[in-house]
């Protein structure tokens, strides 16, 4: 019976591409028209057939991780390359609707999260050995989207070229103090201390990177002009000249965002800049995938803009700037996964061949949702006054680039220490 019911749902989805699958009790069937590449798999477990109507989500990457689904030549980007794109394509019938309507209806239970409910989802994910992370981000340790402006640029240009915007937008002079929310390794804080003289608090909930981005700090003798703390962001007072929360947004909750953006203006002072990076959605609000939920990020979630926006309207804030962006995360991540690739025997002296089969599932399925299934970058920048920052975009681009070619943002380097 669950056979038939999966064929059946496959052949509705697959409508392009070529997917042949071969299932436990032998039997092989084909989908799509044809077109592209062959995909090949295999379903080695007999309960695969039920998991994967009844959670597919869960059922697809774990299967992977297990070693139960089976592709040919490990294509596992072909393969979600496939089911992504024919998702995109295809309208939802009643069962996707029913889907939809529970992540979103229990977002409101899984994205709860007081302080301590938060450490613990950031502990799962940000307090694995440092030594992971070494493998396949930059040597700045930015674990967020790097900005491409010109083609054929390194991860770690991308990456210098995305702090130099962010500080673009911020406006940064001398001596201002800057909150740092969700600092994760301290190379914001640190950029923005060392290259434009700010004073800058970091914070985190993560013991591992509170722990490095403070030897950084110290290392690079700059413990005088950046602090880090192992605290919530709620737990902050007094106020700043400037707010940045890179790719923290995302792990704040629903059910939190009112409050977030209430604290935001608070610690903002009368004249002072939010600049709000996260990843987005370009669907109405919904959920999280299960399996994202389970084994990646818990108490995660991407919003829509129209969910964001709404808690910002309610905290009397201007929006001075929203920007788009939309292929660099997908960009930033395949330079994610080749590094990792690349290193995969120093991960499995880690972890375990498992863990390895997750953190790819994890990279390119992440990956190829922002080239296909609706997932891109906002940078949102707020402010308390209307006149805080100029009337045109135009301050934030010098009219040429520097010799590693990163947009120069005009305003920030007036105030650059000596």
């Amino acid at each position: 019976m669950w056979t038939n019911l999966l064929h059946r749902g496959l052949c509705g989805l697959v409508q392009h591409g070529d997917l042949k699958i071969v299932y436990p009790d032998g039997s092989r069937r084909r989908y799509g028209d044809g077109t592209g590449p062959e995909i090949s798999m295999r379903l080695k477990d007999p309960n695969l057939p039920r998991r994967l109507v009844m959670h597919p989500d869960l059922a697809l990457g774990e299967g992977y991780m297990d070693e139960t689904i089976e592709i040919e030549n490990d294509d596992l980007r072909g393969a979600l390359a496939l089911f992504m794109q024919n998702l995109s394509d295809t309208p939802e019938n009643w069962r996707d609707r029913l889907l939809h309507l529970k992540n979103f209806f229990f977002r409101w239970i899984m994205q709860f999260n007081p302080a301590s409910r938060a450490r613990r989802n950031v502990a799962h994910h940000y307090d694995l050995s440092g030594d992971l992370y070494d493998l396949f981000l930059d040597k700045d340790h930015q674990y967020s989207c790097a900005y491409f402006p010109y083609p054929g640029m390194s991860l770690e240009e991308a990456q210098e070229a995305k702090k130099a915007h962010i500080a673009g937008k911020l406006l940064i002079e001398r001596n201002m103090l800057v909150l740092d929310i969700g600092c994760g390794w301290g190379g914001l804080a640190l950029t923005l201390a060392r290259n434009y003289g700010a004073r800058v608090l970091g914070v985190t909930l993560s013991e591992e990177q509170h722990k490095v981005a403070t030897r950084r700090a110290a290392e690079a003798g700059l413990s005088d002009r950046v602090e880090f703390r192992l605290c919530d962001y709620r737990s902050v007072t007094g106020r700043f000249d400037r707010v940045v929360s890179v790719g923290m947004f995302e792990h704040v909750g629903v059910p939190h965002y009112r409050e977030y953006f209430r604290n935001v203006h608070e610690r903002l002072s009368p004249d002072g800049i939010a600049l709000i990076h996260s990843i987005g959605r370009t669907t109405p609000p919904g959920g999280t995938s299960p399996w994202i939920t389970k084994y990646i990020f818990p108490g995660g979630y991407v919003p829509a803009l129209s969910e964001m926006m709404a808690a910002v309207e309610r905290e009397n804030f201007w929006s001075t700037d929203i920007e788009v962006w939309r292929l660099h995360y997908a960009e930033t991540l395949r330079h994610w996964h080749d590094r990792f690739i690349g290193n995969i025997d120093k991960a499995r002296a880690l972890y375990d061949e498992r863990f390895c089969r997750m953190w790819r599932y994890y990279l390119i399925a992440s990956e190829l949702s922002f080239r296909y299934y609706g997932q891109i970058v906002f940078q949102v920048q707020l402010a308390r006054r209307q006149d805080a920052v100029p009337l045109s975009r135009d301050y934030l681009y010098d009219a040429g680039v520097n010799a590693d070619r990163s947009p120069q943002p005009r305003a920030a380097h007036s105030g650059a220490a000596e």
